[in-house]
């Protein structure tokens, strides 16, 4: 449902877009824009995708809204969660963000190919047919100290949010 939306506490409109598991089960709404999309072509996101790479996109966990079967979903390995019917990942964690910011799989947004990659992880061991696109930051591993800030002040901000949410403090 392009163009859908809600306000949040202050007021502001959100877009939301739908998601669900492969088998109808689960389904979720994403509530506002992701902070940051990327594509991740490390051997894990591989084969946990079954694909050339995973694409995922960073957001809040409040922004994450179960609709319908939450007692369906169980922990996927790295903190996630899954489908426990069809095994469909719908998120992850990482330990560098904590459990307030969630890496969401495009693939399971109802119109995922709405997004586009703000960035290209791990291209050391991406499929050699994969192009990264001209003008697409792509990294051998992950973006380090030396690298170019990946966020705005904006998204760094929610990031910070996010992380002061989990532990009182920012980073």
């Amino acid at each position: 449902m392009p163009g859908r939306a809600r306000h949040d506490a202050e007021g502001q409109e959100l877009e939301v877009m739908d998601g669900g598991c492969e088998c109808g089960r689960v389904r979720y709404s994403l509530n506002g824009d992701s902070i940051f999309i990327n594509c991740c072509h490390c051997r894990q996101c591989q084969k946990l995708s079954g694909s050339a790479f995973a694409m995922n996109a960073m957001v809040e966990r409040d922004r994450v809204e179960i609709v319908a079967g939450a007692e369906a979903t169980e922990p996927a390995r790295g903190g996630g969660a899954r489908c426990a019917e069809c095994g469909t990942i719908l998120w992850g964690t990482h330990r560098m963000f904590g459990d307030t910011i969630l890496f969401l799989r495009v693939g399971t947004l109802d119109e995922g190919e709405r997004l586009t990659p703000d960035a290209h992880f791990f291209v050391r061991s991406k499929h050699p047919w994969v192009r990264v696109p001209e003008g697409v930051p792509a990294f051998e591993t992950l973006p380090g100290p030396g690298d170019p800030p990946l966020f705005g002040p904006e998204q760094a901000a929610r990031v910070d949010a996010a992380r002061v949410a989990e532990s009182g403090t920012p980073g």
